[in-house]
């Protein structure tokens, strides 16, 4: 139940500004990750609320609310966003790393092209930088979709986030829970 899939993300996700030549479209966007407790029983989460775009200069963000956390479990839910995210004081993962504009902006319509990324994720006061393995294909209208084409894979204990997943392991009677956490996004971008 560690997160950081956020990481992201995994991904390419990009900050909002007022110039920004890409918007996140936050509805058609996701952010997922798996979490592995009792040694082999994998369970997918994510986050519902985020927010980001690329800026003219190149400058991608993606701000992520971890107090929006998905897990299909309102209890569980709960417990992450108090227990392993301590959203009250961190609320807010970000994911950012730079891109080529010129390359984005080439890209027509059905056309891709892989990019090797170093994200910088900064969740629970951390930051770190994790390689990310990316497609990016453009779509109609001028639009972008970010994905993952391989897991980004997240150690927990890089975020000062084992002490939450130990909480969360005890309150939930659990023999373990793995602090290395697979992070997986489908980001997409609208032309502003």
């Amino acid at each position: 139940m560690s997160f950081k899939s956020i990481a992201l993300a995994s991904l390419l996700a990009l900050p909002l500004s007022a110039l920004a030549d890409w918007q996140l479209a936050g509805d058609d966007s996701s952010v997922n990750f798996v979490s592995v407790k009792k040694t082999n029983i994998p369970e997918m989460h994510h986050f519902k609320s985020m927010s980001g775009g690329i800026s003219d200069e190149g400058k991608a963000q993606v701000t992520i609310d971890l107090a929006s956390v998905e897990t299909n479990i309102p209890i569980r839910n709960e417990r992450m966003q108090k227990m392993l995210f301590n959203t009250a004081k961190f609320a807010k993962a970000t994911i950012s790393t730079d891109v080529d504009t010129e390359k984005l902006k080439g890209l027509k319509a059905g056309e891709s092209m892989a990019v090797d990324a170093n994200v910088t994720v900064e969740v629970h006061g951390e930051t770190k930088t994790e390689k990310a393995m990316l497609q990016v294909t453009g779509l109609e209208g001028g639009k972008l979709l970010v994905t993952t084409s391989t897991p980004i894979i997240v150690n927990a204990g890089n975020y000062k986030l084992l002490e939450g997943i130990e909480k969360l392991r005890e309150v939930a009677g659990l023999d373990s829970i793995s602090p290395i956490v697979p992070v997986t996004a489908k980001l997409v971008f609208m032309q502003k």
